[in-house]
């Protein structure tokens, strides 16, 4: 005989209701902020599978493209930068970030969100004001050495700070009690085996037998210093059979640097791409890498070694791109170039001592101190999670 539910039993029931986990990140603008919240993303996921991960961002940053290719939904809300460079439009800022809150709070709402996180650069700060609105938790992570004016404002709006670099915390309100979890990187860069899966990465690379590899890294825009530079090398080594060089342009510089690898013959030891999408094939297959010092960037390099020459965007805020280099060039693992001294000539004097000692690329590789930054993203993913106050991921009912 079947027992009848009572309405007390079906309240009960009704109060113990599963919910799966769902996790708002705010991140936009560059590579710098989406790929770590997307490894947060990878993180949390892997933690609970069901769990409904979505991001907030805006329509003018790469997130539009990078954030549904990997998957995840993506939301967008009018901001507009924190920059000083906008003259008066700046004090069009407060009401822009209590609008994008307000959106923000609506998104979190629709959404289920159990938790808010702001993974730096202006989209992520309208995430952390909607979570406040909303009276949920929120955190974030703090990727640069020096941060961005986005979180040192979001950072008196929550608790709960995590950073990828302990020199980071001076600058920031609350940085005291800011947890170092490093800096969240994809898994197939985490858990990198550079000498393993070199042989398969030149052949997929294209990297002729015998020859060092010399990685371009612009960001992922492409840098058109960087660029020019290594147009002058391939110019320089076309008759070299023993180099090889692999440049990042971004794809508005593709076809005008491939139109001159052909003119100038450098083409013979040098190919132009759009986008390295395998960065672990990159890694793997390069011997030295010639980039910018994007936080990203940094933490990949400490993780997997890869020698480097460190080139800082000369305009990013606070300098924050020098400071994010000398991580690796005071521990001996890069060398760092400024911007304007960053030329075909200087490059070469640089570039062809290290390619022809072996031993002194190896002392850099070792020297590279992968710190937190490969278990960051399941770090950070502990600290989204304990914000739930709930181990099983069960919801109960107010």
């Amino acid at each position: 005989m079947r027992t009848p539910v009572t309405p007390a039993a079906a309240r009960a029931a009704a109060h113990h209701t599963y919910r799966p986990l769902s996790v708002v990140i705010g991140a936009g603008g560059t590579g710098g902020h989406i790929y770590p919240g997307l490894a947060l993303a990878d993180a949390l996921r892997r933690a609970v599978p069901d769990a409904v991960i979505s991001f907030v961002g805006t329509e003018r940053g790469l997130e539009t493209r990078l954030i549904p290719e990997a998957g995840y939904r993506l939301h967008t809300v009018d901001m507009i930068p924190f920059d000083p460079s906008l003259g008066a439009r700046r004090y069009l800022l407060p009401a822009a970030l209590v609008k994008s809150g307000a959106q923000c709070r609506a998104i979190l709402r629709e959404q289920g969100a159990q938790v808010a996180v702001g993974m730096g650069g202006y989209p992520s700060a309208p995430v952390i004001v909607g979570a406040r609105m909303a009276g949920l938790p929120s955190l974030i992570h703090e990727s640069n050495a020096v941060p961005g004016r986005a979180n040192r404002f979001a950072a008196r709006l929550t608790p709960h700070i995590a950073v990828a670099f302990d020199r980071s915390r001076a600058h920031l309100p609350g940085g005291d009690r800011a947890t170092a979890t490093g800096m969240p990187i994809a898994a197939a860069l985490a858990t990198l085996d550079r000498d393993a899966l070199r042989a398969e990465a030149r052949r997929a690379l294209g990297v002729p037998e015998g020859a060092r590899l010399v990685l371009f890294n612009g960001g992922s825009l492409g840098a058109a210093r960087l660029t020019e530079a290594a147009l002058g090398l391939a110019a320089r080594w076309r008759w070299r059979g023993d180099v090889s060089l692999l440049i990042k342009t971004g794809p508005a510089a593709l076809d005008e640097t491939r139109r001159r690898l052909a003119y100038e013959g450098g083409d013979s030891v040098a190919r132009a791409v759009p986008y390295l999408d395998r960065m672990d094939l990159a890694y793997a297959a390069a011997d030295l890498v010639v980039c910018r010092a994007g936080s990203a960037t940094v933490a990949e390099l400490a993780a997997t070694g890869v020698p480097a020459v460190l080139v800082p965007y000369p305009h990013a805020p606070g300098d924050h791109q020098t400071h994010n280099a000398r991580v690796l060039s005071d521990a001996g693992a890069g060398l760092l170039l400024p911007d304007a001294e960053t030329t075909a000539d200087r490059l070469a004097g640089l570039l062809e001592p290290l390619l022809a000692e072996p031993a002194r690329l190896a002392a850099m590789s070792g020297a590279a101190d992968p710190g937190p930054h490969a278990r960051a993203a399941d770090l950070l993913a502990e600290r989204v999670l304990h914000l739930t106050h709930r181990t099983d991921h069960l919801e109960y009912a107010a």
